[in-house]
């Protein structure tokens, strides 16, 4: 409770300092920022070619077969833009696959909504790139950290692909940048259902993300060290925790981009339920081969689902090589061959291991 009030108390203060700020007087030879209106519109595509090696599928005659198939796995339209200096905007429509058993729909593509926010930016009274912001939007680490591992489209982070924590949700959230480029805290309250799915009751979930850039000048090799701490505090119901805590150490180099992250989870999906305690922690690294656009993934998940049950455990396996398209001004593209490998042992009931070859494409303007 005393880290929601934190937040709380956050989040006002800098909407109270907007609203007392606004009234100072602009010094002689003060220029006026721009204030014209402007929209952009963007798209994200997520293609793929999969090959399933195991396990081996039967297909409707009875015979032994490895899957395989073409896929858009993801469509965004990005409409982003801003009524002035102050008011910005983001809508972001998601194409989807439903893939539900048994619904009518199962097999088609679904529009639904990832992103729909407002933006007040704070930039006039405080460090820039500051702002409060409310509407359906990213969480506080998902966005920061796909910024470092730009494979979202080989498939998701590790918290998410273990956890499930949503990408987005509706919500409200501050944001404030440390002067001299010494680190960041995104902070707000969110439905904690995710995106996808409408809101189950009246618990919310906190979130807050605290990043420190120890070396941030310019001239030495730790400039591109970041250390990351995130909390996701949540309730299935009342008395019934939803938690993930997680550390993270990232770097950035022109010869490579590497992260270690480390993880604890807490789900007790209702007060008559003990709680399951999970942990885990993943490696990667993304050097790049010299300047021409290639650029190898090695990455490595190690997941302990339940604390109490140590034979059961959950490795995967990604590596592969990407070429992405050199000289595209803030727009990227790119292709990338690999292989992702999943272990599961000791599950109740028994899953099968999984090995897929992949060609992923990536397209963002």
């Amino acid at each position: 409770m005393r880290i929601r009030n934190s937040a709380a108390s956050f989040i006002g203060a800098m909407m109270i300092a907007t609203g007392a700020l606004a009234q100072v007087t602009p010094a002689a030879g003060y220029t006026p920022p721009d204030d014209t209106p402007k929209i952009n519109v963007g798209a994200t595509i997520f293609g793929d070619y999969t090959y399933v090696e195991s396990p081996k599928a039967k297909d409707t005659d009875g015979n032994n077969i490895n899957s395989s198939s073409f896929n858009i796995s993801r469509a965004y339209i990005n409409v982003t833009g801003n009524l002035n200096h102050l008011i910005a905007f983001r809508i972001t429509p998601d194409i989807s696959r439903e893939t539900s058993a048994g619904a009518s729909l199962s097999g088609s593509q679904l529009f639904r909504l990832k992103y729909a926010y407002v933006q007040l930016n704070l930039d006039d009274w405080t460090t820039k790139g500051s702002w409060v912001r409310g509407g359906v939007q990213q969480n506080p680490y998902t966005d920061f950290t796909e910024g470092i591992y730009r494979y979202r489209f080989q498939g998701t982070i590790f918290i998410e692909r273990t956890t499930g924590l949503p990408s987005a949700d509706a919500g409200l959230s501050a944001h404030y940048n440390f002067n001299g480029n010494y680190g960041d805290v995104h902070a707000g309250f969110y439905n904690g259902e995710g995106y996808t799915k409408a809101e189950a009751n009246n618990e919310k979930a906190f979130m807050v993300r605290g990043t420190v850039r120890p070396f941030p000048l310019g001239g030495t090799m730790l400039k591109g060290l970041r250390l990351t701490a995130f909390l996701d505090e949540d309730h299935y119901v009342e008395g019934a925790k939803r938690e993930r805590d997680l550390g993270e150490i990232t770097y950035e180099h022109p010869l490579l981009n590497a992260g270690f992250d480390l993880l604890r989870a807490k789900d007790r999906t209702s007060a008559t339920k003990p709680q399951i305690s999970g942990k885990g922690w993943s490696l990667w690294v993304t050097p790049k081969l010299g300047t021409t656009g290639w650029e190898a993934l090695i990455r490595h998940d190690d997941y302990l689902p339940n604390d109490a049950i140590h034979s059961q455990k959950q490795k995967r396996d990604i590596d592969g090589i990407a070429y992405w398209v050199p000289n595209l001004s803030g727009k990227s593209a790119a292709i990338l061959f690999d292989r992702d490998s999943l272990k599961r042992t000791g599950l109740t009931p028994a899953a099968p291991n999984t090995t897929n070859y992949e060609v992923k494409l990536l397209i963002n303007f």
